[in-house]
């Protein structure tokens, strides 16, 4: 399986801060899942903007 990781920095005042806040939030959502191949979900910044999406697929 591989966990695939998509966000897009595009208009992000501070993308570090934004992305750093992504990994904590969302890495520790994480154990909500199974983990199996087509689980995941839509990524969203600090102001409920979809930024991108996880997913698990197949290797």
């Amino acid at each position: 399986m591989k966990f695939v990781l998509e966000v897009s920095l595009d208009g992000m005042d501070d993308a570090a801060k934004e992305l750093g806040r992504v990994l904590r939030y969302w890495g520790g959502n994480l154990h909500h899942y199974e983990l199996k191949p087509g689980d995941g979900s839509a990524i969203y910044d600090s102001a409920y903007r979809d930024v991108g999406r996880w997913s698990i697929t197949a290797s």
